[in-house]
C-alpha cells in the first residue's frame, strides 16, 4: 500500500499529494479521501512553499505539500481542518501518512537556518535531513518519543480526564519521555506523579506515531500496586477507577488509548 522513499523521481509532474495551508491539511470535499491528484493541484494554480516527497501511495508517488498561506479556497469545494478531523474517518495507514507529511513539513519549515552558524540549511535528498554546507551541522526530522498506558486492577481500569482535553473524554495516562529515563522508568513516574499510584508487572502493547505534533506512542499495560487517587491538577481533571462494563466515554479505536482499551476488555470478556 505505502512504500516510504527518500529519493523523488525526476519529475513532480504526476503522483498524489498530501496538501497543507496553515499547518492544517486541505481536504476535496467530493472525495472520499484527503489526497489531491497533480492535475488538481496545476488546475488550481496553488503557490507551493515547500514539498517533501514521502515515498509511493498505491504505485503512485506521494508527495508533502504546503501551499501560500494567502491563497483563498473555494469554500464550495475545499475544506481546511486539523489531522484530528481525519480520525475514525480514513485508515490508520493513511492518517499515519497524513501525520507524517505534517511533521516533514513543520521540521522543513522550522529549521530553514542552521542552530550553530546561522547559514541556510539544505534539503538532503539523499537521506531525511536538513544540511549546513558551512558548519556541516546535520538536523533529522523530530521525534518526541512518549509513553500511554492503561493501569488495570481485575475488571477495572483506570482512566482519566486530561485538563487539556478538547471533550469531556476519559482516557489512558501518557507521559513525554524524559532524558536519561528508559520508557518504563518514565511509566513508573508519570503514574506517579498524575494520579499517585503505584504500578507494576508493566507489559508492552504497540507503538503509533501520534502527530501532535511529533509523538511516538509507546503503549503498555500495568497493574495497580498501591496507593489512593491524588489527580496532580494542572494536567488530569478527574481520574477513576470504571468497570468494564460500565466506562464513561473513551477515545476511539483509531488511537491507541482506545486500542489498549477494547483489548484489555476483550481479553476480560474472553475470560
Amino acid at each position: 500500500m505505502f512504500e516510504p522513499h527518500n529519493q523523488p523521481p525526476e519529475t513532480t509532474a504526476d503522483g498524489v499529494h498530501l496538501v497543507f495551508q496553515r499547518g492544517e491539511l486541505v481536504s476535496d470535499l467530493r472525495a472520499r479521501e484527503p489526497l489531491l491528484p497533480h492535475a488538481q493541484l496545476k488546475a488550481d494554480n496553488w503557490v507551493e512553499i515547500r514539498r517533501q516527497f514521502l515515498g509511493f501511495w498505491h504505485g503512485e508517488p506521494l508527495w508533502a505539500v504546503e501551499i501560500d498561506e494567502q491563497i483563498e479556497l473555494d469554500p464550495m469545494r475545499y475544506q481546511r481542518g486539523n489531522l484530528y478531523t481525519l480520525l475514525g474517518r480514513v485508515d490508520e495507514p493513511l492518517f499515519a501518512l497524513a501525520g507524517r507529511a505534517a511533521q516533514l513539513l513543520a521540521w522543513e519549515r522550522d529549521h530553514q537556518y542552521c542552530g550553530s552558524c546561522g547559514n541556510p540549511m539544505q534539503v538532503d535528498v539523499g537521506e531525511r535531513a536538513m544540511r549546513c554546507g558551512p558548519c556541516r551541522s546535520v538536523i533529522y526530522p523530530r521525534i518526541a518519543p512518549c509513553i500511554i498506558v492503561l493501569v488495570t486492577r481485575g475488571e477495572e481500569l483506570l482512566l482519566a480526564r486530561g485538563a487539556n482535553f478538547p471533550r469531556p473524554m476519559y482516557s489512558t495516562l501518557a507521559g513525554f519521555i524524559e532524558a536519561g529515563e528508559s520508557a518504563e522508568e518514565t511509566l513508573v513516574r508519570e503514574v506517579k506523579e498524575e494520579v499517585g499510584v503505584n504500578v507494576d508487572r508493566i507489559e508492552y502493547f504497540k507503538s503509533q506515531s501520534w502527530p501532535f505534533p511529533n509523538q511516538l506512542m509507546l503503549g503498555y499495560f500495568a497493574e495497580y500496586a498501591g496507593g489512593d487517587i491524588v489527580c496532580e491538577p494542572t494536567e488530569i481533571l478527574d481520574a477513576q477507577w470504571f468497570h468494564y462494563s460500565d466506562l464513561p466515554q473513551i477515545p476511539p479505536p483509531s488511537s491507541i488509548s482506545g486500542q489498549l482499551i477494547r483489548h484489555y476488555i476483550g481479553s476480560l470478556q474472553r475470560g
